[in-house]
């Protein structure tokens, strides 16, 4: 079994060979594409770390956590798109994902897109923050390395068992669906261009439950593919933090996941796989209380737009496919330096989510300085373009990718590498506000990551 450095040597690498080749273009003859379907538990064990570690760890489970995914091949070397049941993986974590589900397709992990769900009663995983607090001798850990490992093992398996069931795929069909009383935008802005009011994954007060949603993005998409008339894989994407409640300490895939698994059952000759689009600042807390009985209903309004969508799904004869990358360097906050950084993590009197964060923002820092870049990747199969974006983006990305391809069916998965925590668009940042507070890259985030997404889309 490779090391975790040859691990990295081998992401490093094929980070650096894909500045080298030139833009995607389809092949001119309709391609003969094949795909199989994966899926291995990724639930953590008793006393596990649950967010990154500064809530309840793991005490029991509601449902299991999953990483579900695809292998295709036929368009190049195999290409690997997986969603996962945990909060984030970040940087040197994400990078071995990638590599390690590469390697067990016989590809490279510039063709992997590992996206996160982003349930909070899960896994926020990042290894050199381990290893930081790991070092200080009082402080909870971060991720159980024998656990990630076995996840990564377990992840493999399932892909190399995949590759020997590859189905042709002949057909591809998209729908759409509006999601009811689910998603509200976060942030309100007073007159003197301030945040006023904030409202999070549920809220209790009335207040917010009468503010308006904001912007959002209204829409569940999903893309299916077909071998003949089976459909053999159905992608779900919806924009919105997916929590109900949290901090229970039970594993929990969220009423995003019940919603899946529901549709899952249904339908046991389809994978159905759900990926969380740009939701940094849009969550649930309009239309949910936090109780148990607004989990089930937020469940039956995912399950219902789900089936909706469905509906629509029209297949047609794959005719093209292509996969592209952009590798990203964004800058780490001008604040930011190791010492300050250190000093908040060794600081004892800190509550313990504030010497964990900055262990984690001094992770990114040394990341930007060894200039390791983040993947942008995107699938297009005929009109349609799967887009896999990092960390927790605004919905402003999502929603400019999207008009910046308005010929395109554009199913935008955030949550991918999630090292620099949130990205606001450049607006945000005088706003001030949570997302603000943590977000790790400076406002000239914005430029890159739109350029790299329309770069993406538009081909």
């Amino acid at each position: 079994m490779p090391t975790r450095r040859q691990f990295l040597e081998t992401s490093l690498s094929a980070a650096a060979a894909s500045l080298l080749l030139p833009d995607f273009s389809f092949s001119a003859d309709a391609p003969a594409l094949k795909l199989a379907t994966f899926k291995f538990d990724v639930s953590p064990p008793m006393g596990h770390p649950l967010c990154g570690g500064w809530i309840n760890p793991v005490d029991g489970m509601d449902d299991p956590e999953e990483a579900i995914g695809v292998v295709i091949a036929g368009a190049g070397a195999p290409i690997v798109i997986c969603a996962v049941d945990w909060t984030g993986i970040l940087n040197e974590a994400h990078l071995q994902w990638r590599a390690r589900l590469a390697q067990a397709a016989g590809t490279t992990p510039d063709r992997v897109a590992v996206q996160c769900v982003h349930q909070h009663n899960a896994p926020f995983v990042c290894l050199e923050t381990e290893r930081i607090l790991m070092a200080e001798g009082d402080l909870p850990h971060n991720v159980f390395v024998d656990f990630f490992e076995q996840c990564l093992d377990r992840g493999a398996a399932a892909v190399s068992a995949a590759m020997k069931n590859l189905r042709p795929i002949s057909h591809i069909a998209t729908g759409q669906a509006k999601v009811e009383k689910v998603a509200g935008n976060r942030r309100f802005v007073g007159p003197n261009g301030k945040i006023v009011d904030w409202r999070g994954s549920s809220s209790k007060n009335p207040k917010h439950w009468e503010l308006p949603e904001g912007l959002i993005d209204p829409w569940l998409k999903t893309v299916a593919f077909y071998d003949g008339p089976a459909k053999l894989a159905a992608f779900h994407y919806y924009a919105c933090h997916p929590m109900s409640y949290y901090g229970d300490g039970k594993v929990c895939s969220e009423f995003v996941g019940l919603a899946r698994k529901r549709r899952q059952a249904e339908e046991p000759g389809c994978a159905h796989i759900y990926f969380t689009g740009c939701s940094g600042n849009i969550a649930a807390g309009k239309y949910n209380n936090g109780t148990p009985e607004a989990r089930v209903e937020m469940t039956d309004r995912m399950y219902a737009a789900m089936v909706a969508s469905e509906k629509s799904l029209q297949p047609q004869k794959i005719a093209r496919a292509a996969w592209q990358t952009r590798d990203i360097l964004l800058q780490p906050r001008a604040t930011f330096n190791e010492t300050d950084l250190m000093t908040q993590v060794r600081k004892k009197d800190n509550a313990v989510a504030n010497r964990i964060r900055p262990a984690m923002m001094l992770s990114w820092l040394r990341r930007c300085e060894r200039k390791e870049s983040i993947v942008l990747s995107a699938l297009h199969v005929n009109q349609t373009t799967l887009l896999h974006l990092p960390a927790e983006s605004f919905i402003e990305y999502q929603l400019g990718a999207q008009a910046a391809a308005p010929d395109r069916f554009v199913a935008t998965a955030a949550y991918g590498d999630g090292g620099p925590w949130y990205i606001p668009v450049a607006e945000a940042y005088p706003q001030g506000g949570y997302e603000v507070s943590v977000a790790f890259t400076e406002p000239s985030s914005e430029e890159i990551l739109r350029g790299g997404s329309k770069a993406l889309v538009t081909g």
